[in-house]
């Protein structure tokens, strides 16, 4: 298996943790993540939820990284959750500055990663003789 998909496989563990605090601990998941703000049950299991969804994309990714489509739908859901996290911070100022820098450094490592990356993964084509 190649770096990247190690990489992707220790993200999606470390998700894990969090659709274990979206479903059972919010509090800790309200302290890790979204300490500016109030958090209810339908909140943190609409968050494991979605956390569980990226874990599966980084699973499937990184045993797949010559699937363009899963490869792109993974790149993105780092995308949308670098975003999602800013624009807490930013607009709606849920998030301290040191939450969006934890989970800054997963999803803007692997976006940028990914996207470095993004044709190297291509089965090789031989040439027919």
């Amino acid at each position: 298996m190649k770096l990247l998909g190690w990489w992707l496989l220790l993200v999606a563990a470390l998700r894990l943790a969090s659709v274990w605090f979206g479903f059972f601990d919010i509090w800790a998941l309200r302290t890790a993540v979204y300490s500016q703000t109030t958090m209810t049950e339908v909140h943190g299991r609409t968050f494991g939820i979605w956390t569980l969804l990226t874990c599966t994309l980084c699973c499937l990714c990184a045993f797949n990284l010559e699937n363009k489509p899963l490869y792109l739908a993974t790149f993105l859901s780092f995308v949308f959750a670098f975003g999602h996290f800013f624009s807490e911070y930013l607009i709606f100022g849920t998030m301290a500055l040191g939450n969006l820098a934890t989970v800054s450094v997963f999803a803007g490592t692997s976006a940028i990663w990914m996207l470095l990356q993004w044709n190297s993964h291509q089965p090789v084509k031989s040439k027919d003789v």
